[in-house]
C-alpha cells in the first residue's frame, strides 16, 4: 500500500521525508521526459535549434508560454499539442509534490478525531443525562 490507513499510527519523519523524496523523483523523472518529448518535438516539427527547443520546452513546461515564430504547419500542431500537455503535466506534477503533506495533514486529522471520539464516548450500559 501507498499510504498508510486512517486508522494506522502516524509514520516517523524520516519515512515521511523518505516519501516525500520518492515523489519528488517521480516528478523529476516526468519533467525530464517531458523536456525531451518537447525538445524533439520542436527540433524536428518546429524545425528549431537544440537551444531553442529546449528554451520553448522549459517555458511551456513552467507556464511561461513559448518563444519566437513557429513557421511549419506540423510545428504549429505540436506546440498547440505539447502547450495542453505541458498544462496537463503541470497540474499532475503539483499534485505528486502536495500529496505526501496532504495526507500527513489529514492523517493527523484523522487520529485527533479518532481520540476525541474514544474521550467522549460513553459506555451503553450507563444512561445519558
Amino acid at each position: 500500500m501507498l499510504y498508510e490507513h486512517k486508522t494506522d499510527p502516524m509514520i516517523g519523519r524520516a519515512k515521511f521525508l523518505a516519501r516525500v523524496a520518492r515523489h519528488g523523483g517521480v516528478a523529476l523523472v516526468i519533467v525530464v521526459v517531458s523536456l525531451l518529448i518537447g525538445m524533439v518535438g520542436y527540433r524536428f516539427l518546429a524545425q528549431q535549434s537544440w537551444i531553442d527547443s529546449l528554451l520553448n520546452s522549459a517555458m511551456l513546461m513552467g507556464g511561461m508560454g513559448p518563444v519566437g515564430n513557429i513557421e511549419p504547419p506540423a510545428g504549429k500542431l505540436f506546440a498547440a499539442a505539447f502547450a495542453l500537455y505541458a498544462g496537463f503535466i503541470f497540474i499532475v506534477v503539483s499534485g505528486l509534490l502536495i500529496a505526501p503533506l496532504f495526507h500527513r495533514i489529514l492523517h493527523r486529522f484523522h487520529l485527533e478525531l479518532g481520540a476525541d471520539r474514544k474521550r467522549t464516548t460513553q459506555p451503553a450500559d450507563r444512561p445519558r443525562p
